[in-house]
């Protein structure tokens, strides 16, 4: 009986001095398994943190143009130079979308809700180049030809329209509608850039008339009052046709003053290209091929 007593205190005695051991045991293996886990979690963590930041900076930004059948044209022979600036850009990078419409000036491209297309796919860093002025000098009113029309310069004063259905438009300036482009844009991270208007084959003294008193005046003062780049179309174009001359000249333009064929197109699109190339800080020159 005493040496069966003996023996239970020592089994007792060697369960109680291996239980710490095994609790220890037990605690490594689940410090082990959470350390695996985290380790494998952080890896998980800077996988799809890696994969984010592959994918922001693969995705190309877009160029943009708005503007009217100067810009792009679909009635051959005539073409407008938005459809030709293409060539000039690496469309590897960055991508080309031509939003403009033939007939449109800015009243009626914000009217008929084609800048709202732009702008529900307008992303930071993507470039909006905008060329208007050939179809706003109509007085604003609801006939035909008033339908595009919009008030001159660059003020804050409207006039307000009724028309067949009872519905209201107010009419804003020439500069309000390019401000509003401008500013949207900003909003949306993108990178405005307002152009004059091409010059039209019109000339006086042998020389091609500028529109450095109207669209191309307000084109420039709402650039500046607003900070963002401005190209002068108007005149880099203007410079190469009176060195062309007034003959020359007519051979780039289809049936009308307004309209370039292809070959005017192309003169028109490195004329913006070279304008580009005046404003210091532009990114977008770093898609332009060498």
């Amino acid at each position: 009986m005493v040496c069966k007593h003996r023996q239970s205190r020592i089994l007792l005695s060697l369960l109680k001095n291996k239980l710490p051991v095994v609790a220890d045991q037990h605690k490594r293996k689940q410090m082990k398994f959470i350390q695996a886990h985290k380790r494998i979690l952080k890896l998980l963590l800077l996988f799809f943190a890696t994969s984010s930041f592959i994918v922001l900076h693969t995705q190309k930004p877009t160029l943009y143009i708005i503007g009217d059948s100067t810009v792009r044209n679909t009635n051959r022979p005539q073409c407008g130079w938005g459809e030709m600036i293409g060539s000039f850009f690496d469309t590897t990078q960055i991508s080309i979308s031509n939003q403009a419409m033939a007939g449109r000036s800015t009243r009626t491209f914000i009217k008929e809700k084609r800048w709202e297309k732009v702008l529900s796919t307008l992303q930071q860093g993507d470039y909006v180049i905008m060329q208007f002025g050939h179809n706003e000098g109509s007085k604003p009113d609801t006939s035909r030809n008033g339908y595009r029309g919009v008030l001159p310069g660059t003020g804050e004063d409207s006039v307000s329209l009724t028309w067949k259905d009872s519905s209201i438009e107010v009419v804003h300036s020439y500069g309000w509608y390019l401000r509003k482009f401008i500013r949207e844009a900003k909003e949306k991270g993108a990178t405005p850039i307002v152009c004059s208007m091409i010059p039209r084959n019109q000339w006086t003294d042998g020389k091609v008339r500028l529109a450095n008193n109207d669209f191309g005046k307000w084109a420039k003062e709402v650039a500046e009052s607003e900070g963002v780049y401005f190209i002068d179309l108007n005149s880099i174009t203007a410079e190469k046709y009176n060195l062309l001359g007034e003959a020359e000249v007519a051979k780039l333009f289809h049936k009308d003053h307004t309209h370039t064929n292809e070959d005017g197109a192309k003169i028109n699109a490195a004329s913006v290209v070279e304008g580009m190339k005046l404003l210091n800080g532009l990114t977008l020159l770093n898609y332009l091929l060498n």
